[in-house]
């Protein structure tokens, strides 16, 4: 039987061990009164018996009223202020859409959430002023109309801006949701990719810990805010990392849920409580949950609850009922709520149906959520979750308030325009209402100098981001750190993962920017040969070590520090990505500048965490991905799920993911110290993903002159010597040194000869392709220009044959920029284990297929007969009826 139906033997001493806890509270106050709870517990547990738990508590607010702190402001005034948000965020949508229908908007969401951001701009929300960074906000996305609407009465954007929204083609226009690259100046976070916002929140707050730890960037009492919505969080990203949040105690950190118990489609939680939920989730994981269920018009309900009856139907209701109550009015809410027990039909007796409609949810009470905040931004050693209860369209009425629909809703008819006008008291004329204006009331005015003092008294206005940074002195070629990478490995087999190491290694000391290397893997750094950097740098931690490490006799054990230099991140790539995120764009969001290398197997990137990459973009992140054991054949052993062949062709989505794929030691030397510049020195808007190698070979000196080909993408290797037939070879990454031993047998075996091109990046030589392409196009009256790869093979003798580790289209891209025959090799399909030389037969990629593919090539210009092809492939042995690797 459980505790809650069993029947009170004794109710005298029942009341005897209540009255002992009622004195406890009122003379040694809360904090007593739980540890001796926790010791009767701890009692409890001594004989193996268990004390009633549960992570939820009833469904009301977690700080009673007597507790609450005071609002200080003018509760009349910040009614009217908000009101106006409301009107300007709900005509620039209905704006936008009568010029174009599909132009699209949110009304819904901020409606339900005005309250929450009110409070927090009113009070809580710091600008940057002085040596205080400032706090940061993550604005869910759906509600940036309301934040424009702000940003309007302050007199940070024009009318005419507001009448560009969703209308940026042509300059100027306001962004659909937050987007840091449309707006650089405004937007300091992109969160409407839903759950990505709550993830980086944590991480943005641990990389703030860990700068304030290693005393580069003292953190103050700065705060994270982050808000989201209830059914944002079924995403898993939303709540993936609320356990390192708690561990980690990041009392900077504050999520506020808006728990309008609505998703985009019906009800988050219909037959449950979401807001119970939550609270168990976040409550389990560490964090401080504070309940703001209901407003100051519950409370003299609460007040004659003597009984618990209320409180009793409070906790029966389940959440699709909740939004009937909102939705179908006061009198369904007098009869499905109050009426199921006598004695609350009886308590609401005297009240009106309107009295009843009016009682209000804590998210919509300013008082409420202000009580909240102040405890938040006061409490320490953990974060803090706020879960507001809203209505979802909250002030819209028929045309949407609480139905299932509410979000797509972008217009009011001119009924509910009116009854909006009317219900926020906007001083317009129904015949003003028909072209639905904008409302400002003047400079001079109460509430207008009333918005700017609280904004000024803060710091300044948000949301604002820093868009510029000092520019940082790099190490050049010729330092140490790349000049050692650039003669060669002497007859030594590493591979580019090592000579990456070994550049990383090297840049942690460099006297001018080695501090602000941020070395971040998930776990795998003894995979990526990364383990001498533990005793080295150290993993951060925010407690340091507290035990002795079972390898603390070794050169290279594993030792956590406070003031540690490399993130491990556990086994988390969403998570190791968004620390990558935080500490890519620290030049922004703290005001220095950090250098982050994230390290990780290449098939787990981009296809995992694909949407948070595209965020970087979108943030303006700089720094490194390094891809290691990339390619599909180079990762022999590990199969299927491991061997990546196209990473390549999904980091090239993003505009300004500049992409290297280097086969040698120098030309990885070359490549990251031009991004160092390019990013760090020029403050060029862009971030690199580079792909390194487990395979072990040796490295070859840089070839003179070369540095200009490899950025470009490009560059002659080897030059065949002259011969009746000819052919160009071009190969990437670890297939170039398969492209080189083909030549040899295309020389040896059939008197063919090869100019060898070493190709660094095709997605780059795509990039000026296109470029080039286009400025023909818009210019046709100009001298006609060529691509970089046309003017390299350009007068060259002979077809192009390229070859990679990658999928077909990785090579094929630039097939229009070939000024001759092209025949591309790729590894499309499935990964499997087996040797290199067995995979790479099957993918047919290897030598042997190289030598073959340019035979056949030839063949088809009539430069060689058919049967020679066929004599190679039998020579090669070569089964000409081996399964297709696509579809076997």
């Amino acid at each position: 039987m459980s505790l809650d139906t069993r029947t009170d033997l004794d109710p005298v001493e029942t009341q005897e061990w209540l009255d002992s806890l009622d004195s406890v509270l009122d003379r040694e106050g809360e904090d007593r009164a739980q540890f001796l709870l926790s010791e009767l517990g701890n009692r409890l547990r001594r004989d193996g018996a268990q004390p009633p738990f549960s992570v939820t508590t009833p469904h009301r607010n977690t700080i009673p009223v007597h507790r609450e702190a005071r609002m200080p402001g003018d509760l009349f005034m910040e009614r009217r202020i908000r009101s106006v948000i409301r009107w300007n965020a709900m005509a620039m949508v209905m704006r936008a859409n009568k010029k174009n229908s599909g132009i699209g908007g949110h009304i819904s969401s901020f409606m339900s959430s005005a309250t929450l951001y009110d409070v927090g701009f009113n009070y809580f929300f710091r600008a940057p002023k002085g040596d205080f960074e400032g706090d940061l906000l993550y604005i869910q996305g759906h509600t940036a109309p309301g934040i424009y609407s702000r940003s309007f009465l302050e007199g940070r954007l024009s009318e005419e801006q507001l009448d560009k929204f969703r209308q940026e083609v042509d300059g100027d226009g306001l962004s659909s949701y937050p987007h840091p690259w449309l707006m650089p100046d405004y937007w300091q976070f992109p969160t409407v990719s839903m759950g990505l916002g709550p993830l980086g929140a944590i991480y943005q707050a641990h990389v703030m810990k860990y700068l304030d730890s290693r005393g580069k960037k003292p953190m103050q009492d700065r705060k994270i805010w982050a808000f989201l919505g209830d059914g944002e969080c079924d995403e898993p990203e939303t709540l993936g990392a609320i356990s390192l949040a708690g561990r980690e105690k990041l009392d900077n950190l504050i999520f506020v849920i808006n728990c309008n118990l609505q998703r985009l489609d019906g009800p988050v939680r219909g037959n449950g409580r979401i807001m119970d939920e939550l609270e168990g989730v976040f409550r389990g994981a560490g964090w401080n949950v504070i309940k703001v269920v209901w407003g100051r018009f519950w409370d003299p309900l609460f007040e004659r609850d003597s009984k618990g009856v209320m409180q009793k139907r409070m906790d029966e209701a389940v959440d699709g009922e909740y939004q009937n109550y909102k939705q179908k009015g006061g009198a369904y809410t007098r009869e499905h709520f109050f009426g199921k027990y006598p004695e609350l039909a009886d308590m609401v007796k005297d009240m009106s149906d309107e009295d009843i409609y009016r009682l209000n949810r804590g998210g919509h009470d300013p008082y409420k959520v202000y009580a909240a905040y102040h405890e938040a931004v006061n409490t320490t050693g953990r974060p803090t979750v706020v879960l507001a209860h809203t209505v979802k369209g909250y002030g819209i009425g028929e045309d949407g308030e609480a139905k299932n629909d509410t979000h797509s809703v972008k217009s009011l008819q001119m009924a509910g325009l009116k009854k909006f006008r009317d219900r926020f008291g906007i001083p317009l004329t129904d015949e003003q209402l028909e072209d639905v204006p904008y409302y400002k009331p003047a400079d001079d005015s109460p509430e207008m100098q009333y918005m700017q003092a609280q904004r000024e008294r803060l710091g300044g206005y948000l949301p604002a981001r820093r868009a510029d940074f000092e520019s940082l002195q790099v190490p050049g070629l010729d330092n140490k750190v790349f000049d050692a990478q650039l003669k060669g490995s002497n007859g030594r087999e590493i591979s580019t993962t090592m000579a990456f190491v070994r550049i990383l290694s090297g840049l942690v000391k460099d006297k001018a920017i080695g501090e602000r290397i941020v070395p971040i893997v998930p776990d795998e750094a003894r995979t990526f040969g990364m383990e001498g950097m533990f005793r080295q740098l150290g993993i951060y931690t925010s407690e340091g070590q507290k035990y002795k490490p079972e390898d603390a006799d070794q050169i290279m054990y594993y030792r956590e520090d406070k003031q540690g230099q490399i993130l491990e991140e556990g086994i988390s790539e969403a998570g190791a990505m968004s620390a990558w995120v935080a500490a890519g764009s620290s030049y922004s969001n703290h005001n220095y500048t950090l250098i982050p290398f994230y390290i990780y197997y290449s098939m787990f990137g981009f296809q995992r965490i694909g949407d948070i990459a595209w965020l970087a973009g979108d943030i303006q992140a700089r720094g490194f991905l390094v891809g290691g054991t990339a390619g599909r054949t180079t990762l022999n052993g590990e199969g299927l799920q491991h061997q990546d062949g196209h990473s390549h062709l999904m980091a090239g989505t993003i505009p300004n993911c500049i992409t290297y794929d280097p086969a040698y030691a120098y030309e990885m030397a070359v490549v990251v110290q031009d991004g160092l510049r390019r990013m760090y020195e020029e403050k060029e808007n862009c971030f690199y993903y580079l792909t390194a190698m487990n395979e072990n070979y040796e490295q070859p000196a840089m070839p003179e002159g070369a540095e200009e080909g490899i950025i470009k993408g490009m560059y002659l290797l080897q030059e065949g010597g002259d011969a009746e037939r000819k052919v160009q070879l071009l190969g990437s990454g670890t297939i170039l040194r398969e492209v080189i031993a083909g030549a040899e047998l295309l020389k040896e075996d059939f008197g063919v000869e090869a100019d060898i091109w070493s190709v660094t990046s095709f997605n780059e030589l795509r990039r000026d392709g296109l470029a080039v392409e286009r400025q023909n196009f818009l210019h046709p009256e100009a001298e006609e220009q060529d691509a970089y790869i046309t003017s390299c093979l350009k007068g060259r003798q002979g077809p192009v044959i390229a070859s990679t580790d990658y999928m077909k289209l990785h090579a094929d891209q630039v097939r229009s920029f070939i000024p001759t025959d092209y025949r591309v090799l790729g590894t499309d399909g499935f990964g499997r284990s087996d040797t290199r030389e067995k995979l790479r037969h099957f993918f047919e990629v290897d030598r042997y297929f190289v030598a073959v593919a340019a035979l056949q090539s030839l063949a088809k210009r009539g430069e060689i007969e058919r049967k020679v092809v066929a004599e190679a492939i039998a020579k090669y042995n070569i089964n000409p009826e081996k399964c297709d690797p696509l579809t076997c």
